[in-house]
């Protein structure tokens, strides 16, 4: 592997995590387990093509794991890694600042998140 020099840390988490699914991808993920369907009815303006390409590279990166069931018709799932569940504070950091933003800029935040269990709990 070749060395590659970053000018500030936070540059290597973006890399990893960077983008405007990824966060999105691996919030759905602390919840437990998901198909590529399931991910793809909770975030239904991904495209199959960026979400496929999105969970490539999460796995690349070690992030999650893909589980592949050998069974007809195939069954595959996708879960967080013990290296990706060191990110789950992180998450909960974006998810807490983005409430403040949308209060903010919004005012009522129930204006504008959709009804989901990743918003149940933010205050």
């Amino acid at each position: 592997m070749t060395k590659k020099k970053y000018n500030i840390s936070v540059e290597a988490t973006l890399e990893v995590i960077g983008g405007k699914w990824k966060c999105v991808i691996l919030c759905h993920l602390t919840h437990g387990k998901k198909r590529t369907n399931e991910l793809k009815r909770l975030m239904p303006d991904i495209t199959q093509k960026m979400l496929t390409q999105q969970l490539r590279e999460l796995e690349a990166d070690g992030v999650i794991n893909r589980i592949a069931y050998n069974q007809v018709p195939p069954k595959v799932e996708y879960e967080l890694s013990e290296y990706g569940l060191s990110l789950e504070s992180i998450l909960d950091a974006l998810c807490a600042w983005g409430v403040v933003h949308i209060t903010k800029v919004y005012g009522d935040k129930s204006s504008v998140l959709e009804d989901s269990i990743l918003n149940e709990n933010l205050n």
